[in-house]
């Protein structure tokens, strides 16, 4: 079989059973080479799933704001070691013990900063997934309060840092983080789609959580339990409360064309965003030895996503040196540059889209 081949037949297996809708793009050499909307954007109206469908992106945001973070350390406007308490006077956290570690912006790139996703003990405290009415200084002086999970740079936690991170480039930038990201990112690449807004209604994709025997229309809130039994709150109309926090962790929309766009200026080593050598420095491992989960195997992290560094570990079809990740909305996206490959694969079934199976599956046949 070929590649449209192989991937159909992946795709056609999940539909209606794991997977609702979907488009998926993938792009060698600057050429795109399978493209397909697939499924449906709204299953009980019957509104067929197209390819310039706008997905609330989750933590597909992460990569995005990152970049924009870089764009201004390029300026010289923030430092990678600056401390972060610099710019936010009111973020200042401490340890178990009391004390007051320094949270560096290279902290909060790399998730090494002691930060975590799990506050139970404030239930005021939101990811860009739950409704909120608070903003940055309200929800991030609530966290601070929290004692950190470790000291910072000793270990890696994957969490709220890059939430923290867009409330420090509000504040430098101006405005909001939304305006720093179109000045800086989604607007040079003309990313038209994509932002903390949602650009046209009947473009938007219904989202749909994980059940048996097919995923089910959310609710709002709607929880999701995924197959190790942990738990997920979504809030899909998050994103049109004025009054929430712009998550530089989870809160945009965008659709698939315009994430490709953004990859494909990182495979072609940043143009015409960021220089070389900062896409260099971001796309490979920042973190060193510290450990990861086991389900994490294979992979280390850089200042924009996880980094495969042993395939075989990763059990994934990449070379070594891809850069990877995704969106617990039900999206997986990576850049294989020694394959010259940019893959985004955007559902609307949560969380399998995301980490279940289905991301194997559909990078797999990309590799014949």
């Amino acid at each position: 079989m070929n590649l449209q081949e192989r991937l159909d037949a992946v795709i056609e297996a999940s539909l209606g059973r794991r997977i609702v809708g979907s488009v998926t793009l993938v792009s060698r050499d600057g050429e795109i080479v399978y493209r397909r909307a697939a499924g449906f954007a709204d299953r009980e109206a019957g509104r067929p799933m197209q390819e310039d469908a706008i997905f609330r992106l989750a933590s597909v945001t992460k990569p995005l704001v990152a970049a924009t973070a870089l764009a201004m350390i390029e300026r010289n406007l923030l430092g990678l070691d600056n401390s972060v308490a610099d710019h936010l006077p009111y973020f200042r956290p401490r340890l178990g013990d009391g004390s007051e570690p320094r949270i560096t912006i290279r902290h909060l790139l790399t998730h090494t900063s002691g930060l975590v996703y799990d506050y139970p003990a404030d239930p005021e405290i939101t990811t860009g997934l739950q409704d909120t009415d608070l903003d940055f200084e309200e929800t991030f002086t609530r966290v601070a309060r929290i004692p950190l999970a470790f000291a910072p740079g000793t270990g890696w936690q994957y969490g709220i840092s890059i939430d923290v991170l867009g409330a420090v480039i509000a504040s430098i930038h101006g405005g909001t983080l939304g305006d720093a990201v179109e000045h800086y990112v989604t607007g040079p690449l003309e990313m038209r789609d994509t932002g903390f807004f949602v650009r046209d209604m009947a473009r938007l994709a219904v989202p749909y959580g994980d059940a048996t025997p097919e995923p089910v229309r959310m609710g709002d809130p709607h929880t999701v339990i995924d197959a190790n039994g942990g738990t997920t709150v979504f809030s899909p109309g998050r994103i049109f409360n004025p009054k929430a926090y712009q998550s530089g962790g989870a809160g945009m929309a965008g659709t698939a064309g315009d994430f490709l766009k953004f990859l494909e200026a990182l495979r072609n080593r940043g143009t015409p965003i960021l220089n070389p050598d900062t896409v260099a420095q971001a796309t490979r491992n920042q973190i060193g030895d510290l450990p990861r989960e086991e389900k994490d195997a294979g992979q280390r992290f850089g200042f924009l996503s996880a980094i495969v560094v042993d395939p075989v570990a990763a059990q994934r079809p990449q070379a070594p040196g891809t850069y990877r990740w995704g969106g617990i909305y039900g999206h997986d996206w990576f850049v294989d540059p020694a394959n010259g490959l940019s893959v985004v694969a955007m559902t609307n079934a949560a969380v399998e889209g995301c980490v279940g199976n289905y991301t194997k599956e559909v990078s797999e046949p990309v590799y014949g």
